[in-house]
């Protein structure tokens, strides 16, 4: 997925940490280490400069826990995509009226 956002970014994408319980540290742990190894979070030096930081908090189920990230400042400065999906319940009244219908795949 592609975004496309203003730089440079704003001091307001930099968020401090929210607190959490040790549960949920152990959580964000575990994810973290997770998203590591598959490649999409990398460590960052100590003196790297981080162009954007949000905070995560955890939600705790039965027995799984799931990361969430807090994207609002960032949100603020995605710029919208100019052709949007167009809205499921036109396209098809509009497909309702036709009498041959193509669609090329592609494998």
């Amino acid at each position: 997925m592609m975004l496309n956002v203003e730089i440079p970014y704003p001091p307001l994408l930099r968020r401090p940490d929210y607190p959490a319980i040790p549960r949920a540290r152990e959580a964000l742990k575990t994810h973290i280490d997770e998203l590591t190894k598959l490649g999409v979070l990398r460590k960052v030096g100590h003196n790297e400069e981080l162009e954007v930081q949000t905070p995560v908090i955890i939600t705790c189920h039965t027995d799984k826990s799931r990361m969430v990230g807090d994207f609002r400042a960032l949100n603020t400065y995605t710029i919208p995509e100019r052709y949007p999906i167009l809205r499921i319940h036109e396209t098809l009244t509009q497909l309702s009226k036709r009498k041959i219908y193509h669609f090329h795949g592609f494998p």
